[in-house]
């Protein structure tokens, strides 16, 4: 095994045969990254979203998907021959997979690609066992070429497989993306329980939310349009209104199994929420 890979590895414990697909989900995603960073991709775009905040902020939930924002809007902008970089370096460390970008119809602004490799095979590598008929592991990757305005970023190290750097979202802009998605999500009567998890581990690190980021998010999205700035108080009503339509028990479940200790959503109800509410800062 390579030693940085083995390095990794020393992170994690397995209690269990999911806590093997975790930290092969992770070792992928942070080669991907310094693939990534050969190919100088964060010259132009930053890392935001769930795998974001596991990786570079210590966030104590699982992450599956990899979310990328263009520092400014390009609509030409080509995800393909930052693919190859991903695949060489984790090709260098040992494992096997394909990534596909994915051609929508008509275009679109947010370029997307899977990596899928063979789970049974990527565990070998690792040097673990796994039971046959695993699904594939897949890994998808995101990048929004038109992003609203006026988010901060900044930059993080990450020590392995090697020390690099990684252009990321600042916390309070991440936050405002997270209560953007929160807030104005498409999910009809599904209730994305990581945006609610997120949102408590934010408020609970004192981490404020970027209101000028999160208005130009809701205009973008059509979910703000008035005249005016989004005040503090206009978007404490909001956050207050969406929690009381929210399914609590629905929200429970979607999370659950992003969780080391699902224990940590016990407390969750509409008032455990409201109290939350108030504590959150602004900037």
């Amino acid at each position: 095994m390579n030693p940085a890979i083995e390095t990794m590895l020393a992170r994690y414990s397995f209690a269990s045969n999911e806590d093997k697909l975790r930290a092969l989900r992770e070792i992928l995603q942070e080669t991907a990254l310094l693939g990534l960073w050969r190919g100088k991709f964060f010259e132009h775009a930053a890392f935001y979203g769930g795998t974001a905040l596991r990786v570079l902020y210590g966030l104590d939930r699982f992450s599956e998907d990899m979310d990328f924002s263009l520092l400014k809007p390009d609509p030409g902008f080509r995800l393909e021959p930052y693919c190859g970089f991903i695949k060489d370096e984790l090709t260098a460390f040992g494992f096997t997979a394909d990534i596909e970008v994915k051609k929508k119809a008509g275009g679109g602004q947010v370029k997307s690609a899977f990596l899928k490799a063979d789970t049974l095979e990527q565990l070998l590598v690792i040097g673990m066992e796994g039971e046959s008929g695993l699904p594939l592991t897949k890994i998808k990757i995101e990048i929004d070429a038109d992003p609203p305005p006026l988010f901060k970023v900044e930059s993080r190290v990450l020590l392995n497989p090697i020390p690099f750097n990684v252009k990321v979202f600042a916390p309070s802009s991440m936050f405002a993306g997270k209560m953007h998605a929160l807030l104005c999500r498409g999910w009809k009567t599904r209730v994305k329980g990581r945006d609610w998890y997120d949102f408590v581990w934010f408020v609970g690190r004192r981490t404020p939310v970027d209101l000028r980021h999160l208005e130009q998010r809701m205009r973008q999205s059509g979910d703000w349009a008035k005249d005016g700035p989004l005040t503090e108080a206009a978007f404490r009503s909001l956050l207050s209104r969406h929690i009381a339509s929210v399914n609590i028990a629905q929200a429970k479940d979607d999370v659950s199994r992003f969780l080391a200790a699902p224990d940590a959503v016990a407390v969750w109800s509409k008032e455990f929420f409201m109290d939350v509410v108030g504590r959150v800062a602004t900037e």
